[in-house]
């Protein structure tokens, strides 16, 4: 047994030895296709040899400087690449080493504002259920993912409260139209606003597009014009956590692009590097970076290996690759051939609810009815299944379950690299729809 804690003690995951382009290869020479990036991070795929060559020439020249006496090069650039033409007012970024740091900082600053320009009763945030912020406890806090809260409910911060999400497969009543099931929501915002006290809210936080705990699940047109208009209401803030979806996983590299809206901080990560260091950030707006300014000057927040210059030379090399190969046009190319094809294989399978997402960020839900959408016994471990038969085949997915409540429901989700070929999607589609349909025979036995 490894002596490594895995996310299993009583099993041992295969030992990755290499990845090329799309594929992983264990040690026993086995190809896997990356068909979820790995948890939507591998935007480039694996072996890039350019951002590979970025990271060893940062690395002859400079492998650590301490922020606290130094800036880098790197990190300057990745920011003037990231912000350096204020995309929806963001004007500044902040690099740290995952989303859930980005998403505590991103706590962090929007608390500190209030403070700044002298509103310090603001200090509660709204966020939605069945969402994801990241394991750290703020973040953990900020999200509404039920399993993942449970075991650590008592350390978990009460200034966070949760409405419900923009989940129209299962949410919408049957006699609302999509306009009056997105003012009802708007309602339910106010509403919170109003229960707290609407000048002790700090923000909103939402992922643009929710990611792994609800999978690949859009807003309806005009959400979050609705729920901005609350927050500006009230002189809230608006957070949006890209971290799955954005920087090109949805086929712009904001997915609040898409949106009509641009937040105050966004917080991104996966496809910022790409899985090739870690890092994740927060890009934040002119005003919010204003109102610390003319007060302490200051971020009062930290870590180490921010802003390190290894990971944001790899970032800035994945940026570069992203925009020189107009990669954000084949997201959207292979993506409609993505969606077409999962439409084409499960768009009429009894098994098979809702088919869901974005880009290159496709999600399942299943199902033991579409007329009812009863879900599975979670004893069954659906998803888990899943999972299995398709690596069996070749093929890497990204399964959950508790989609509904954090215990009911299961899906799975398909976020290939951004490299990919419509073989290639064609592939996965094919693999992915064999693994679904020998899971649920097992069940269904």
């Amino acid at each position: 047994m490894s002596h490594l804690v895995h996310r299993s003690l009583r099993a041992d995951p295969p030992l990755a030895v290499r990845g090329e382009g799309i594929y992983l290869y264990d040690q026993a020479g086995r190809e896997i296709i990356d068909g979820s990036g790995g948890a939507a991070v591998a935007c480039l795929g694996h072996g890039h040899p350019q951002v590979i060559a970025a990271i060893k020439a940062q690395l002859d020249k400079l492998a650590y400087a301490h922020t606290a006496l130094f800036s880098c090069e790197s990190a300057e650039e990745l920011a003037d690449i990231m912000v350096g033409h204020a995309p929806g007012g963001l004007t500044h970024a902040y690099f740290c080493s995952s989303g859930s740091e980005g998403n505590e900082a991103a706590i962090k600053l929007a608390r500190q504002y209030f403070l700044e320009i002298g509103q310090p009763q603001r200090v509660r945030f709204i966020a939605r259920r069945q969402s994801y912020h990241g394991n750290t406890l703020g973040a953990l806090s900020a999200g509404g993912n039920a399993m993942r809260r449970a075991p650590y409910a008592p350390l978990l911060s009460p200034a966070f409260s949760h409405v419900s999400p923009c989940y129209a497969y299962r949410d919408r009543a049957g006699e609302e139209t999509e306009e009056q099931y997105v003012a009802r929501l708007a309602d339910e915002l106010e509403a919170e606003f109003q229960r707290l006290g609407p000048d002790t809210v700090i923000g909103f936080m939402a992922e643009t597009v929710v990611g792994a705990t609800l999978g690949c699940v859009t807003a309806l047109p005009g959400y979050f014009p609705a729920m901005r208009a609350v927050c500006d209401r009230h002189g809230a803030l608006l957070i949006l956590d890209e971290v799955m979806s954005g920087m090109g996983r949805c086929g712009t590299l904001h997915t609040w692009e898409q949106e009509g809206v641009s937040p105050d901080i966004q917080i991104v990560a996966k496809g910022l590097g790409g899985g090739y260091q870690p890092i994740g950030g927060i890009l934040v707006h002119g005003r919010v970076i204003e109102g610390l300014n003319s007060g302490s000057g200051a971020f009062m927040h930290g870590h180490t290996y921010q802003a390190h210059p290894v990971a944001c030379a790899a970032a800035v090399a994945v940026q570069q690759v992203i925009q020189g190969e107009k990669l954000l046009d084949n997201v959207q190319a292979q993506g409609a051939l993505l969606e077409q094809r999962l439409v084409e294989r499960f768009g009429n399978h009894r098994n098979i609810g809702d088919i869901r997402g974005r880009g290159l960020f496709w999600a399942v839900e299943f199902v033991t009815d579409r007329a009812s959408k009863a879900v599975f016994d979670p004893a069954l471990k659906l998803n888990e299944r899943v999972k299995a038969e398709a690596f069996s085949r070749g093929l890497a997915c990204y399964p959950m379950g508790g989609t509904i409540d954090g215990r009911q429901g299961d899906h799975a989700i398909l976020a290939p690299p951004y490299i990919a070929t419509a073989a290639q999607i064609e592939t996965i589609v094919e693999r992915f729809g064999a693994a679904v349909d020998a899971a649920l025979a097992s069940v269904n036995a």
